[in-house]
């Protein structure tokens, strides 16, 4: 995650609540005549943000809007993009498509079917609210297409973990409380969640945590792993664990550089620097090398230990693992692959349960 700035942090918006705002306000030119000046919309928690429109347009039985995306303060990739909404009269409810950038779901596992278009349940309700709503002021029917687009979305999903999930195409139309908050690590965790469900509902047993991307290289490559058993896992191992212990498989790898592992070996759940630190007076005691408890880095204990010390590290970091699957869902083989920095592996340590 990036660097958290400091001060008062600014909320932003969804895209679920941009494509929301963008169909209320073609909504009202379709049915009304009118393009409003700014939209409000109403959010599950009751707030009432109001949007201006970035972008209008209207044919022959269409109208369209389109929304800037505002993240706040949280290092979103999709801030700034323009989120645009065309409705037009539809069969029978209304029905929703993906436009330019908009993603496809192709992986069984998400909570939108196999061949719909990635707009997320919540959005998928607020949209319909909406649709309902401004009928019902307009005495119109409530019959209505609604196509959501992100110029730009396809480009922009590269660097998310749509490609992973099985969404094609472009990005998910995502939002629970239609509000951004910022260096939130609910989403993260939404993402581990979802990459979990996906990875079970393709008949896979073995999936693999790992604190960044150059131990998911190694493990992946270790045990020839596809991409969607390879959960983003970052610091949140904890929240991982969770969810797999209601959600289980037979087999967890989890890798990471020796810092973060070492974290994991003492107790830690949440591996971030901010949230835990290594404790070096527990290395020197596990090593029996009084010199670590002057060092600065668990990096810097390896290289004055060796083996021995990325082994300890391991060894109870599968300890602790295990530990956290108390409540159920405690996979047959659990496996710590620790690596430095270059992507060498330090130790491996495999328990059977």
């Amino acid at each position: 995650m990036s660097r958290k700035p400091s001060g008062e942090l600014r909320r932003g918006w969804t895209t679920g609540t941009c494509a929301t705002a963008a169909t209320k306000a073609a909504l009202l030119r379709l049915w009304g005549g009118a393009f409003p000046a700014e939209v409000s919309i109403t959010l599950p928690k009751g707030e009432t943000p109001v949007f201006a429109l970035a972008q209008k347009d209207v044919g022959a039985g269409w109208a369209e809007v389109g929304i800037i995306k505002d993240a706040g303060d949280d290092p979103d990739v999709t801030h700034g993009a323009m989120i645009k909404v065309r409705v037009q009269a539809s069969a029978g409810g209304v029905v929703f498509k993906a436009g330019e950038g908009v993603g496809t779901v192709t992986k069984a596992g998400l909570p939108i079917a196999v061949g719909e278009p990635a707009i997320n349940p919540v959005p998928r309700a607020m949209m319909d609210e909406v649709v309902a709503e401004v009928a019902g002021e307009m005495g119109a029917t409530p019959d209505i297409e609604i196509t959501v687009s992100v110029p730009g979305g396809a480009e922009i999903a590269k660097k998310t973990w749509n490609p992973r999930l099985g969404i094609t195409g472009g990005l998910s139309i995502l939002g629970t409380t239609g509000v951004v908050r910022p260096f939130s690590c609910a989403a993260w965790i939404a993402s581990i969640h979802r990459g979990i469900d996906v990875a079970r509902a393709d008949g896979l047993t073995h999936v693999a945590g790992c604190t960044g991307a150059t131990s998911e290289r190694v493990v992946q490559a270790l045990h020839g792993l596809p991409d969607h058993a390879m959960l983003d896992m970052g610091d949140f191992v904890g929240g991982m664990i969770k969810y797999l212990r209601r959600h289980p498989v037979d087999r967890l790898t989890i890798g990471g550089g020796i810092g973060k592992l070492t974290k994991l070996a003492q107790g830690a759940s949440d591996l971030h620097s901010g949230r835990s630190q290594v404790d070096f007076g527990a290395l020197a005691m596990w090593t029996g090398d009084t010199r670590l408890r002057d060092a600065n880095t668990a990096l810097e204990a390896f290289e004055i230990v060796g083996p021995a010390m990325a082994n300890a590290v391991a060894t109870r970091a599968a300890a602790q693992a295990m530990a956290l699957f108390a409540d159920g869902g405690l996979p047959k083989v659990i496996e710590i692959v620790v690596i430095d920095r270059a992507g060498q592996i330090l130790a491996q340590v495999e328990r059977a349960t």
